[in-house]
């Protein structure tokens, strides 16, 4: 069993503006009675394009009444305008909420309301190839529907998509088409980390860090051979060193520079340092 809000039962048992228009100059449809649900939209629309009055018929379920409803309420006054910017969130939203399996009619009440506003606008009803590729054959869903619904309510996956557009709610093949479809769409919508600029060292930053790292971690590692270094110039990322005591004239004095010094201070000065032997 549905849980409804108090509303959709109000719009259910008590829907709005519904019947037959007898003056309507603009009609949109959605839906199909083969597909279990059919909304008929009837708008009487002023020369200036205000929808003065909105009336409807629908075969469906209880949400579907509710949802088509709901759909006349919130159009009435408004422009054609302003009514293409409706979504199937705000039928939705207006009713308190839908349970996810019903979400369908939300959708069906906005399709309605599209063609409605494409007969306004002197255009023909859309056919399949031109709202992109068929998906689902059962219900006559394309990928470019299944994007759009999926965007304007935050889909993340195929079952979401059934409870909206009812596509992959039959024979279930296309399932892991619209899931594929979802995952390309979300990895296209990842939002971009910010790379921010990393404050460029100056000479003297540089020289100081140098100085510290040198004293402080490579000097007692040296010590322990008997040895040490001294920093006789930094020149950019050029780093000017001398080895003293049992380094100084060592055979493996440059793995000493290579594998210690400079590695030491590229990861925790800059990476860019290259260190050179008085």
């Amino acid at each position: 069993m549905w849980e409804y809000t108090d509303t959709v039962r109000d719009h259910f048992l008590n829907p709005r503006n519904a019947g037959v228009l007898e003056d309507a100059n603009v009609i949109g449809e959605a839906g199909s009675l083969a597909c279990g649900d059919a909304l008929k939209l009837m708008l009487k629309v002023s020369p200036e394009g205000v929808i003065e009055d909105a009336k409807f018929q629908t075969f469906g379920c209880a949400s579907a009444i509710a949802s088509s409803s709901a759909l006349t309420e919130l159009i009435k006054g408004k422009t054609m305008e302003e009514a293409a910017q409706m979504t199937n969130k705000e039928i939705a939203d207006y009713l308190g909420g839908l349970p996810k399996e019903k979400m369908h009619c939300s959708v069906m009440g906005e399709e309605a309301l599209e063609d409605a506003i494409r007969r306004w606008k002197g255009l023909p009803p859309k056919k399949h190839d031109e709202e992109g590729r068929l998906v689902c054959k059962c219900f006559g869903v394309t990928d470019l529907q299944i994007i759009k619904v999926a965007q304007e309510n935050n889909l993340s996956s195929a079952d979401d998509v059934t409870h909206f557009i009812k596509a992959g709610g039959a024979c279930g093949a296309c399932k892991d088409e619209i899931q594929t479809i979802l995952d390309k769409l979300r990895a296209v919508e990842k939002p971009m980390v910010e790379i921010k600029p990393v404050a460029r060292m100056t000479n003297v930053q540089r020289m100081q860090k140098v100085m510290t790292i040198l004293s402080q971690d490579i000097a007692p590692r040296l010590a322990l051979d008997g040895g040490s270094i001294e920093l006789i110039d930094v020149d950019g990322t050029t780093v000017v060193v001398a080895l003293r005591g049992a380094c100084s004239g060592c055979h493996a004095s440059q793995l000493t520079l290579k594998n210690l010094v400079e590695k030491t201070l590229r990861e925790q000065v800059d990476p860019a340092i290259n260190v050179v032997e008085a």
